[in-house]
């Protein structure tokens, strides 16, 4: 499940709700996006040749241990 922000228009404006819950998103998804921009620059995604679903865990852990890096 893919969960995106809400998005103003010039003829409608957020409303304090909606802010406070793109606020919420992005928190969540800043330190995501940093793990996988440190793994790009290692380029740890480049040389990955394996199944989908094994990939996938593996993805999982390598954020989890990018992150506990970024975080100290």
């Amino acid at each position: 499940m893919v969960v995106t922000g809400f998005s103003a228009t010039r003829a409608h404006k957020l409303t304090p709700g909606q802010k406070t819950a793109n606020r919420v998103l992005a928190t969540g998804r800043a330190p995501v996006e940093h793990g996988f921009a440190h793994l790009k620059n290692r380029r740890t995604l480049t040389k990955l040749r394996t199944e989908p679903a094994r990939a996938t865990r593996l993805l999982r852990a390598l954020l989890v241990l990018t992150n506990l890096e970024v975080r100290r």
